[in-house]
Parts: structure tokens; C-alpha cells; sequence
């Protein structure tokens, strides 16, 4: 008898809870699907390829590149110095970058992107010194003139995002350094308040020396920060070497990628940051055919990735050389109309797997392709990969 009335109590209980559970609080039976969303790994964001595609490579470049990349920027328009978009170069020339974008040179490119769904950015530029000076000697009227000029033009034509490249590599002074900072912060309150997001261009030296951007206050105020981690060598580099050395620091190189990312990362969240990788090389008569010997002064050229391509598929003497520290190939030469040697550094597919693995390894949000129409036939291929 007492065991019957204990079971009673016991069922009474049950009955109650169920009620509870089915009639007053049924979400709670969802707690275990609940659990399970909340505790399953959120798929991972896609990483973020910017081609920028330079006014004057549009004869060179292909029409659709959405096969490796997820933004195609149109470089640049120029700033002038209050802030405004250059229209004019004299009272009877257009500024180039202006002309090609209103002229319908860039649009077939810029169709082709929104309908492969490839987002449109629009690079804003200078890399006069003492533009730039006055640019930022008023920053926050020239800011919102620079947002009240470009703001329609982005819209226009589909800009989802600004890409801010102000190149000032000289000593800047601390006030200078701060009115960029205000400029910066203007520009982007502006931006944001119309739904566009915003890139600031840094260069490896940046990280290094007191230049007009502050690195840390650019990854603080903007969506991206890209890492111009290119021209560790360049046409008037006393010796050859890497354009973009991935290693080598101390040993063939003063400086390299993995260091510049290093600086970077300490004090710009590694999401922020966007990897610039080179489809490029330089080209310089030497003194000897050794690797990194001494350049002959005035003789460094530009070398794209695809004229190397059709260097090697020409010429009878040439072949390339895979350095292991700095990973990118290089060919060396001797012409024999000028009875001189030539050394020529470049980045080629192995090197942009290279680089993809890199972002990759650091967390980095992406990668910065400079430039659309330098490519050869495969440089951009591990890039397919990597987008996905």
C-alpha cells in the first residue's frame, strides 16, 4: 500500500511537469536544438582578393578576373590638395584616371564584375609630397570635401568600397601625423554614414619609420589595412634581389613580407589586414652574373609577369632559378648586342602559392593584387583555391 502511494506521488509529480513543459514553457523542448546551434562551428568567412586595376593597363588586362578575386578595384582618381577629385591636369587636358573611368574605357570591366558577383572598389590616390602636405594641413574640411566629391561618383557607378592610397614616404611630424589621423576618421564617418566601407594603403616602411600614417590609428579607423609588402628591391636598388622576398631578412634582404606582417599584426587585428602581393618583377644590367650583384646605375625597369613569360618562351639562354629564402624566381642573362649582364626578379605561380599558404598561416583577411594586366598565363591560378 505504501509503495502504491509513493508510485501516486511520483506520477502526480510527472504529470505536473509534463503540463509545465507542454503547456506553459514548450520552448524549452528546444533546448536541445538549441544547444546544438549554438555550439556547431560557424562556417569560416571567405577571404577577400583585391585586383586593382590600373587606368593605364585596361588594353592589358582581362575583362572577367572573377575566377580570383572577390573585389575589383579601378585605380585611382587623384586628390588634389582641398581634398577634391581631380578632373583637370591643364585647362585642356583631363586627368587620365577621371577620363577612363567617364569615358566608358573601364565599364565593360566593371559589368562583368557585378555579374559574376564581384564587388567594386574605387581607389582615391596621391603621391605628391607637397600635395599631401596641404591635403592634411585643414584635414577635416578637406576630409568632407573629398567624401562630398567622391560619395556620387562611387554610387554612380556601383563602389561598394574606398580604397585610401596617400603615399607620402618622408619624415612626418607628429602634428602631420595626427591631422592624416583626423582626415582619415572624417573620411570615414562620411563613408559609413552611406553604407561604404574603407581600405587604407600602407607600405612596409610605414610599420618601420614615423611616416605621414600612423599604422595602428589606420587599423583602429578603417575596415581594411593594406600591406604594400612589395618593392623591397626596385629599379634604383643598388643590388638585385626580390621584389616581394617572403624571407630573408639580415641575409639577402634588409627587410622582407614575414617581418613586415610581423610589425603589423602587433598592433593591426591579423582580420584587418590585407597581404599585397607583386605580379611583377624589375629588371636591371649588372655588373656580374652573380645573384644580387651590382646594378649598373639608371638600367631598372618594370618587368610584368607576362613579359618574362615571353622572355624565357624566346630566349635560348634563359632560364630560371627558384630562390628557396625569398620564393620568387629569377633569371640571369648576359645580352650579347650590349656585352652585359641582366638579372631579372620576379614573382611567378609557385610564389603566389607561396603567399596564398602565408595569409593563410598568419589569419590574415586577404590579399591585394597589384596589378591587373601584369599576369601571365598561370601566376594568378592558386588564387582559385584560396578564394573559396
Amino acid at each position: 500500500m505504501g509503495k502504491q502511494i509513493v508510485l501516486g506521488v511520483v506520477g502526480l509529480f510527472l504529470g505536473i511537469a509534463l503540463y509545465y513543459l507542454l503547456v506553459l514553457h514548450p520552448s524549452l523542448l528546444s533546448l536541445s536544438t538549441n544547444k546544438t546551434t549554438l555550439f556547431t562551428k560557424s562556417p569560416e568567412k571567405s577571404k577577400e582578393v583585391i585586383g586593382f586595376l590600373p587606368y593605364w593597363l585596361i588594353g592589358k588586362a582581362k575583362t572577367d578576373y572573377s575566377s580570383y578575386i572577390t573585389n575589383l578595384s579601378y585605380f585611382a582618381l587623384t586628390v588634389d590638395t582641398d581634398g577634391s577629385i581631380m578632373k583637370l591636369t591643364s585647362p585642356i587636358e583631363a586627368e587620365p584616371g577621371w577620363y577612363a573611368l567617364n569615358s566608358g574605357k573601364i565599364t565593360s570591366f566593371l559589368s562583368t564584375a557585378k555579374k559574376n558577383n564581384v564587388d567594386l572598389s574605387l581607389t582615391v590616390f596621391s603621391g605628391d609630397h607637397e600635395m599631401i602636405d596641404e591635403l592634411v594641413s585643414n584635414p577635416v574640411t578637406h576630409a568632407h570635401t573629398l567624401a562630398q566629391d567622391v560619395i556620387p561618383v562611387m554610387k554612380e557607378h556601383g563602389f561598394k568600397e574606398l580604397n585610401l592610397d596617400i603615399e607620402s614616404t618622408k619624415d612626418a611630424s607628429s602634428e602631420a601625423r595626427n591631422n592624416f589621423t583626423t582626415f582619415m576618421r572624417e573620411l570615414k564617418n562620411k563613408l559609413s554614414s552611406e553604407g561604404i566601407t574603407m581600405t587604407v594603403d600602407i607600405t612596409g616602411m610605414d610599420l618601420l619609420k614615423q611616416n605621414l600614417i600612423d599604422p595602428k590609428e589606420a587599423g583602429k579607423i578603417s575596415d581594411h589595412v593594406l600591406v604594400m609588402t612589395y618593392d623591397f628591391h626596385y629599379p634604383g636598388s643598388f643590388v638585385t634581389g626580390a621584389v616581394a622576398p617572403l624571407g630573408g631578412a639580415g641575409v639577402t634582404a634588409e627587410y622582407d613580407v614575414n617581418s613586415a606582417i610581423e610589425k603589423a599584426k602587433a598592433i593591426i587585428p591579423p582580420e584587418k589586414i590585407l597581404l599585397g602581393v607583386p605580379l611583377y618583377g624589375y629588371e636591371w644590367e649588372t655588373i656580374s652574373n652573380t645573384p644580387h650583384a651590382g646594378v649598373i646605375p639608371g638600367t631598372g625597369i618594370t618587368a610584368s609577369n607576362s613579359r618574362i613569360e615571353e622572355l624565357l618562351s624566346n630566349c635560348s639562354t634563359c632560364s630560371a632559378s627558384f630562390d628557396k629564402t625569398s620564393l620568387e624566381s629569377y633569371i640571369i642573362y648576359k645580352d650579347m648586342e650590349t656585352d652585359t649582364f641582366h638579372q631579372l626578379f620576379y614573382p611567378d605561380k609557385d610564389s603566389t602559392l607561396s603567399k596564398t599558404q602565408f595569409a593563410i598561416q598568419q589569419n590574415l583577411g586577404g590579399i591585394g593584387l597589384w596589378a591587373l594586366g601584369y599576369e601571365g598565363n598561370n601566376i594568378l591560378d592558386p588564387l582559385k583555391d584560396y578564394i573559396k
